[in-house]
């Protein structure tokens, strides 16, 4: 499996379609010959891999998990770690594409007091898992 890393990256699979929805999270694809997002001038996004946003013929998964929804970098990273660490397990169930997961919703503050809390992770885990099961069995 492998990682998305640069913002055309994300862009191109952002353009693509959701295939799987939970309270907290969305599943976005696209296919791997995917073209860099168009710039508002109408010319492409200049960077130097232009032609090959994804030059291996892989999964490809990235973690989206803005400041919005969770404010505190501590969260931010243990929800990314979450998502890559429950992706591995349904790699092989996926057909070659790309994907991110996206955090959509913020978790209650009020509920996981602790920005690190093992209910936390925990409730992050059985999300992610009903969202990977969810997209694997998506058209």
């Amino acid at each position: 499996m492998q990682r998305l890393q640069t913002r055309p990256q994300f862009q191109a699979v952002l353009a693509g379609a959701i295939v799987a929805k939970t309270t907290h999270f969305a599943l976005h694809r696209n296919a791997l010959d995917a073209r860099p997002v168009q710039a508002e001038s109408g010319s492409p996004v200049d960077f130097p891999a232009a032609r090959s946003l994804f030059p291996v013929q892989d999964v490809w998964l990235g973690a989206m998990v803005p400041k919005r929804w969770a404010k505190r970098a501590v969260t931010r990273n243990a929800i990314k770690r979450q998502i890559y660490t429950v992706s591995a397990d349904f790699s092989h169930q996926y057909p070659q594409a790309a994907y991110v997961v996206r955090l959509r919703r913020d978790f209650s503050r009020k509920e996981f007091i602790s920005a690190t809390s093992e209910l936390l992770k925990q409730a992050v885990r059985a999300e992610i898992q009903s969202l990977m099961q969810a997209g694997a069995n998506a058209p």
